[in-house]
Formats: structure tokens, sequence, C-alpha cells
């Protein structure tokens, strides 16, 4: 495992940071000998797994990459050649710095060294005072063991983290916002289509992380184990059972100059891997429809940071957010369909009907036994046989559904607005509402007073004004046993015409105009004056729709 620097290291890295050749360098224990970077000054980064302290005309024999190496220029050849092959050995073998002390034998470093160090690259740091190179070796030593423990304990509360999520059965989302805290990384889970189903994104945007996604993902190739790939590094990793593979999870690198990927990421991810596999196990519900009904539930309730970051996860889910135009569709199923022909059954097959016409859509509950449909559409392109082709394969499979339609909206992010306009659809559609023949789904043109009157049949506004323009005129039939409410009926329906009132009542005219009489009586209205008609008309409709309701 890569050795990482404490958290109260002098150069203030934070614990996933390995040990690098300028942090060496800036202790005070080598910062009392006055170090001076003569070549690789861009090479500093480089990881330190050691201090090696030689002598020895051939130390790269006795090294295994990644050491520090100290020396007092004692054992250095004498010839450029010499020289040479020091150098080739030490760089051949992945030193990462060679320090000479400027003490002794050189006061300062031999050309041929300067040369060969800069050819291959090799980081060459003179000390102008004298260094207990015992005392370096000491604190670095001590910073590296100690760090490793601290790696060691940090792998272990990794493991325990995530083995706590699988045994409470977390879900994928639960797993994959668990990934991004502990590594502080955006991570994303996609399916084999190359679909971002769930994004948590850390240090970037939700825009920043999914705009191309597709493209980006497929030029990031497969892999059968953890690994750094891609032309952007991501790092990722497999999410499969017994051979079979089910998507990937990707961790992205951070959107600005930092460490590259560590022991303690790769092994973050890995978990993460792991408890998806158990999280699909353990789940029925496909990752697809989890991420359509969130994605659906963040534009209905309008939950995006952004709108850019709304138009990126949906396009990376496989709703482009460029298309011409948007409808929200609802679905209500009714209570039966949650046993048999069901929810489930119902949005599976709304979901290949979609695939079947070249529609993409997002499909997901909003509720339950109510299913939310949003169609990306192109301008010119009709959305009624689309509506009508999917409300047919609902009222195929569950007959008493009502399918109701928002109006078009022309911007993504404007999809709330759709969903209201079919939610009030919805709610203004009694059980059993005939359709015109030639369709299959209510729309906005549907609701007339009735409609609107019922969908706001439990408004204590609505109840008192139909108690008090008509309580009279009731609670006289009661008493009286009359009928003078359905009188007052045919009269209204046929707009204030008594002939034709007496008719569809099967009175004489007289008996009607009596009756009218006592109406105005009770009422204290004037049946003559066309804004009391209507105020009644209203009255006895509320009346109508709260008696059916």
């Amino acid at each position: 495992m890569e050795n990482t620097v404490n958290d109260n290291h002098p150069a203030g890295h934070g614990p996933t940071r390995p040990l690098t050749v300028a942090d060496v360098l800036a202790l005070p224990v080598l910062a009392a000998g006055q170090p001076r970077v003569v070549t690789g000054a861009s090479q500093l980064d480089r990881p330190v797994g050691w201090v090696h302290i030689t002598e020895l005309t051939d130390p790269a024999s006795f090294l295994k990459g990644g050491e520090l190496v100290l020396t007092t220029g004692m054992p250095l050849p004498e010839d450029a050649t010499g020289v040479r092959r020091y150098v080739d050995e030490l760089a051949d073998v992945g030193a990462a710095a060679l320090v000479i002390e400027l003490v002794r034998r050189y006061h300062r470093p031999p050309d041929a060294l300067v040369d060969a160090c800069r050819g291959r690259g090799l980081p060459l740091v003179t000390l102008a005072e004298d260094v207990n190179f015992l005392e370096v070796t000491q604190v670095v030593h001590a910073l590296l063991l100690g760090n490793q423990t601290d790696a060691m304990r940090r792998t272990q509360r990794i493991h325990e983290a995530f083995t706590a999520l699988t045994l409470r059965g977390a879900g994928p989302e639960d797993v994959v916002r668990a990934a991004a805290e502990t590594s502080c990384r955006t991570v994303v889970l996609e399916n084999l289509a190359h679909q971002a189903l769930i994004c948590e994104a850390s240090g970037l945007t939700v825009e920043e992380a999914l705009t191309d996604w597709e493209q980006r993902s497929r030029a990031t190739g497969p892999g059968d184990h953890t690994a750094i790939r891609g032309p952007e590094g991501w790092l990722t990793a497999s999410v499969e059972y017994r051979g079979e593979r089910w998507g990937r999870v990707a961790m992205l690198p951070a959107r600005t100059e930092g460490p590259a990927f560590g022991p303690e990421d790769v092994t973050v991810l890995e978990r993460a891997a792991m408890a998806l596999t158990v999280a699909r196990l353990i789940h029925p519900t496909p990752w697809e429809r989890t991420a359509h009904r969130n994605a659906l539930l963040d534009l209905v309730e309008q939950r995006h940071r952004s709108a850019q970051d709304a138009r990126a996860r949906c396009a990376a889910l496989g709703l482009p957010a460029d298309r011409g135009r948007f409808v929200a569709v609802m679905v209500d199923l009714g209570a039966r369909a949650v046993v048999g022909a069901g929810g489930t059954e119902t949005e599976s097959r709304l979901m290949r009907e979609l695939s079947t016409v070249g529609v993409p859509a997002l499909v997901g509950e909003l509720a339950p036994e109510r299913l939310g449909v949003l169609l990306g559409l192109r301008a010119s392109q009709p959305w009624r046989s689309v509506v009508e082709r999917l409300s047919g394969t609902v009222l195929a499979l569950v007959p008493e559904a009502v399918v109701s339609v928002g109006c078009e909206v022309a911007d993504l992010t404007d999809t709330a607005r759709s969903f209201r306009a079919a939610a009030r659809v919805a709610e203004a559609t009694p059980p059993g509402q005939r359709l015109p023949p030639d369709r299959s789904f209510h729309e906005l043109s549907d609701i007339g007073l009735r409609r609107l009157l019922y969908a706001l049949r439990e408004d204590p506004r609505v109840q008192e004004y139909a108690e008090r323009q008509l309580r009279r005129l009731v609670e006289h039939d009661i008493q009286h046993g009359t009928d003078l409410l359905t009188t007052l009926r045919h009269y209204l329906e046929a707009a204030g015409n008594k002939t034709t009132a007496a008719r569809r009542g099967g009175l004489s005219r007289e008996t009607m105009y009596q009756r009218l009489r006592t109406v105005e009586r009770l009422l204290a209205t004037d049946l003559e004056a066309g804004d009391q008609r209507t105020e009644l008309h209203v009255a006895l409709t509320a009346l109508d729709v709260l008696r059916a309701g």
C-alpha cells in the first residue's frame, strides 16, 4: 500500500496524499542543510517510500524503487562514463531523488552528474550544510511507518462502513452516496448501455460530471479489474455477479489539479461495487426504473441545483435535453393495479412501447398507483398519436386506469408546469368519466364547469357556496315532499325557456310557472336575471358533483 502523510505532517497535506520529495525537503531536519534543487524541479511530487543512505558505487542493487538516496558524494566515480552509469542505475530502479551533500568531497555538483540527472529526469538536490543523515532516516521512516498504520486503520473503517451498508440492505443510491462522501470524489453508477443511473457529485457539478456522458464513457474502455482508464483518467470497477456484468461504477478525478487516485480510493470503489452487487440481488427493482423515478421526481418538484444539472442528468439517462417539445403524461392505475397487472408490469410495457415508437422518455412512479411519463418530442413530431398508443397499452392492462396529459413545454426545466397541468386534469376526472370516441386519454380542454367543480369538491368554500345558494330549496323539498330542485335544474338547462323546461319535466306550462314562482320566493332571487341564473347554475352543478362524489 502506498504510504501517506499523517494529518499533522508539517507540510499540511491531507491523509490521502503520499509523502513526496518536496515534503521531505521541507522537513526541518533537511531544511537545515539548505537544500537546492539542481535538476528535476518538476518531479518533486514523486512519492517517497523509503530513505536510503549509501556510499556504495552501485547502490541500485539494494533499492526497490521510491527511495530518496542520501550520499556525501564519496562513492561517485571520477569519470563521466561511470557517473552516467551510476545515475542510469538509480533511474532504472525508480529512485525518487538523489541528495548529495557538498561538504566533504565536493563543493559544487560535478557537471557530469548534473548532465546525467537532467538527461534521465532524476531530481538532484544538493545540501550546502552538513546534515545528520541518520536523523533524516529516523524522521522520515517514522512518518512513513506511522502513516502506514493510519492508512490500514482508514482502510478498515472503509470495510466496516460498506459492510454495515450491506447488512442493513442499503439500496444503490445509499451505496453510491457513501462512496462519494468517503472519497470526496464524484461517483457515478452506469448500466451496460452507458447511461448514468446514479450520480453523486463531489467537487464537481452534475453538469460537469454528466455532460456528454455516453460518449465519454464509451471512450473509457472496459476492464476486468479496478483500474484507472480512459482519456480522463476515470477509476472504474465492474458490478457483476457470477460472470454476469450489470454495469460499472466510476470515480471521476477532481476538476482541479490534485493528488492522483490512491489505494484508499481503489478500496472505496471496490467495496462500493461489491455492495452494489448485493443491493442488486436483494432489491428487485431494476436500477433503470429507480433512476427514471428519481429524475422525474426531481423535475416535478424542481429539486435540481441548476437547469444545466437537470439537462445533463436527463441526457445521461437517454432523454436529450435539446428536444423541441416535452409533454407530461400521468397514469392513475387505481387500487386494483397493486396486484396482477399492476404498476410494475404497466411501467415495463410503457417503456417497451416507447422504445418501439422511438420516442425518448422517462417513465417512473410518482406516487402509489400513479405513473409519470415525460415525452421528449421533436419539433415536428405530433404527441397525440404517441399518447394514444401509450393509453391503449395502459387500458389493455388496467381497464379502469385514467390517462391524463399536461400542456406542451419547450424546455426540459419547465416540465414541472406540464406535470402540474396533467395533475389538474387527473383531479378533475371522476371515475368512469366518458371520453370522446376518437381518443382514450384526458386533457386540459376536457375540464369544463362540472369537472372543475369536481376537482374542487373538497374545498369548503365550494361546499359553503352550494349550501348558501340552495339550502332553503333543498330543505323545502325534504319537508314538503316536493321536487323543486329538479324543476330548477330543467329550467336552467333550458337556458330560461319555460316551455322547454315544462316539456322536459312533463309538466303543464301553468304548473311550471307556479313552481318557478315558488323557487324565486324561497331563494329570494329573480330567475329572469342572467347573472342570478348563472349563480344558481354553478351552485346546482356543485351540489350534483358533491352528491355524486
